[in-house]
């Protein structure tokens, strides 16, 4: 049906409707709501409508979205990453977040390092973008070390805050760093 990608350590699924409890937490974890924003998820139950009518869409429309990251040795789920078709930002956007207990340990670089091989050889996306809030520097080092290169700010629809933005892209056969992706 939908791609599923695999790593050393991890497992990489579409985000279901059997993940709201999961994104419930996530996204009302501090980080994420001062880094990503408020999706102003109160319940599971808005949880599982936010996936229904902003996740599972795109995923039908493009076949990929948001993925719910596991860690293979326990199947615990300890994040996201995905690949957004994400208003007023042109092309396709690459983001992450992981629970607080999950941090630091390559499981962001792993899990975004594989959809961008994904978006490149796969989906046959030619560039990549990433935005990040300017105090968020775990980000901007991980995005730099996926090969992304900063090249400016941006402002989203409806958003106050500037962020800087990334890009990659690939021409041919080779990877050029030069898109853009968005971070937690």
């Amino acid at each position: 049906m939908y791609k599923e990608f695999e790593t050393e350590r991890l497992l990489i699924k579409p985000t279901s409707e059997g993940d709201a409890e999961f994104i419930y937490n996530l996204m009302n974890t501090p980080k994420f709501i001062k880094y990503i924003g408020d999706r102003d998820i109160k319940s599971v139950e808005s949880a599982e409508d936010y996936i229904k009518t902003k996740m599972l869409p795109q995923l039908k429309r493009l076949g990929y979205s948001n993925y719910t990251i596991f860690r293979k040795s326990d199947l615990i789920k300890i994040g996201t990453c995905g690949l957004y078709d994400r208003e007023g930002l042109a092309g396709i956007d690459l983001g992450f977040a992981f629970l607080p207990g999950y941090e630091r340990k390559g499981y962001a670089f792993e899990s975004a390092n594989r959809l961008k091989k994904a978006a490149f050889e796969e989906f046959e996306i030619k560039e990549i973008k990433a935005i990040t809030s300017k105090e968020n520097i775990s980000s901007q080092r991980l995005l730099e070390k996926l090969g992304l290169e900063m090249t400016g700010t941006i402002k989203l629809p409806n958003e106050d805050d500037e962020l800087l933005l990334y890009k990659i892209q690939k021409t041919g056969c080779n990877t050029e760093k030069t898109a853009f992706i968005k971070t937690s």
